[in-house]
């Protein structure tokens, strides 16, 4: 079984930053790609970033890109991602998820195969 300890998450102002945790244990694949996807209320879930377990390149959906910055930590199969200029339509439920490999299809991250239990970041006006 996959685990995952997410942490990051709260509350914050508009122009506010956070920074979310994700470390992923248990897999029985390696490498492993982390994206983090999130869901606001009402809305379908949303891939947000994911990096590539190859070249640990990330990759962004167009709605984060240039606030939003994701990276590998030191210890494997942990990442971080780091977002900055926080805007109300931010606020959501954010999900850490793990894979053989990040996929992106019409720039759209596919979902992934494993998911934690999300984190709430909410972003006010």
């Amino acid at each position: 079984e996959v685990y995952f300890a997410e942490s990051g998450g709260g509350s914050v102002q508009a122009g506010g930053s956070l920074r979310l945790s994700c470390a992923v244990s248990g897999a029985t694949f390696d490498p492993v790609a982390i994206g983090w996807f999130r869901q606001a209320p009402g809305k379908e879930r949303e891939g947000v970033s994911c990096i590539s377990s190859i070249d640990r390149s990330p990759y962004y959906a167009d709605s984060v890109k240039g606030r939003f910055a994701m990276s590998s930590g030191k210890v494997k199969n942990t990442a971080y991602l780091q977002m900055n200029s926080l805007k109300p339509e931010d606020t959501a439920v954010y999900y850490c998820a793990a894979a053989v490999a990040c996929t992106v299809v019409y720039d759209t991250i596919l979902p992934m195969d494993y998911w934690g239990k999300g984190t709430h970041v909410t972003v006010s006006s």
